[in-house]
């Protein structure tokens, strides 16, 4: 597998999923959108419908056993139920599995770290942050809670909920494309201090 793709299914967090693909493209990230099932648009937990770039059968028709590296990213935005049809969906967490033995970086925001991420196979050591309320399942797969806005720990992204999205996306770019790019695309976005 080679690229970044954020997975959408119904009931997702908006702004954790656009802010993502934003910060990306802006940092020059060829990031895809990629609907969790067959269906070809997707609609989120406040009503807004996208279309994502392809389906879960064409994403699987992609994917090739050419290795994995850290900079090839699978992003999960939280929101309810959008992260539970994630968490729900047994093809993409093999996908996610498969992904993250093979050395690729898994990012989670909101309670997607709590219904996604943990069903890693192994959190053992890394550090992580979701949203209020999901913190029991990383912890019992071994991950340590913080509670930080955002978490780098070895190849998990972790952000804590809708608030803390650019900075999530920004910590995402960093991974991908070097603390440069996403110091510059931050800057150009004029965040406050």
């Amino acid at each position: 597998m080679k690229g970044v793709f954020v997975f959408l299914a119904d009931g997702f967090e908006e702004i954790e999923a656009l802010a993502t693909v934003d910060i990306l493209k802006r940092g020059g990230v060829d990031v895809m959108t990629v609907s969790h099932d067959m269906e070809g648009f997707v609609t989120g937990a406040h009503g807004i419908t996208v279309c994502p770039d392809m389906t879960m059968d064409h994403f699987m028709a992609e994917l090739r056993p050419s290795g994995t590296e850290a900079t090839d990213v699978l992003v999960f935005p939280g929101g309810l139920p959008g992260a539970q049809n994630l968490a729900d969906n047994d093809l993409l967490i093999q996908v996610m599995n498969r992904h993250w033995e093979d050395g690729g970086t898994v990012a989670a925001i909101c309670a997607a770290p709590g219904l996604v991420a943990s069903k890693l196979p192994d959190l053992d050591g890394l550090r992580f942050t979701c949203y209020t309320g999901f913190e029991a399942a990383p912890q019992a797969k071994g991950g340590t809670y913080t509670g930080a806005p955002v978490e780098v720990s070895g190849r998990l992204i972790t952000g804590r909920g809708p608030g803390c999205a650019i900075p999530f996306a920004l910590a995402v770019l960093a991974r991908i494309a070097g603390e440069e790019t996403a110091a510059r695309v931050r800057d150009g976005l004029l965040l406050p201090e």
